[in-house]
């Protein structure tokens, strides 16, 4: 049986979404920790401890961004959760994307 056309049948899809959320979150958290060690493998040096506080930051910034988000999806009501805004949806893939490439930087 279907929902009639406008009525909206949330379903698991508020609790698919916190999850994968959470599982991005957990992947960001490995690529900072391996970029970090990355950069002080040989012992530290003033361009290894750049690369290791901006991976921290970007680190921080996605998940400031995750944990409102997942928060939001935890307590939405009824209605579904609201739509994510371009600003924190911009936010979190700028984050993403540079964490990836300071990651890959530090390793090539």
């Amino acid at each position: 049986m279907t929902a009639p056309a406008g009525e909206r049948d949330p379903g698991l899809q508020p609790e698919r979404t916190r999850l994968a959320w959470r599982r991005t979150t957990l992947s960001s958290t490995v690529a900072a920790v391996l970029a970090a060690k990355t950069a002080l493998h040989g012992g530290p040096s003033v361009a290894g401890l750049l690369a290791c506080a901006l991976c921290c930051a970007l680190w921080l910034g996605f998940l400031a961004v995750a944990h409102r988000r997942i928060h939001v999806l935890a307590v939405s009501g009824p209605d579904g959760p609201p739509a994510l805004t371009s600003r924190h949806a911009t936010a979190a893939t700028l984050c993403t994307v540079a964490l990836a490439v300071c990651a890959a930087t530090l390793v090539f």
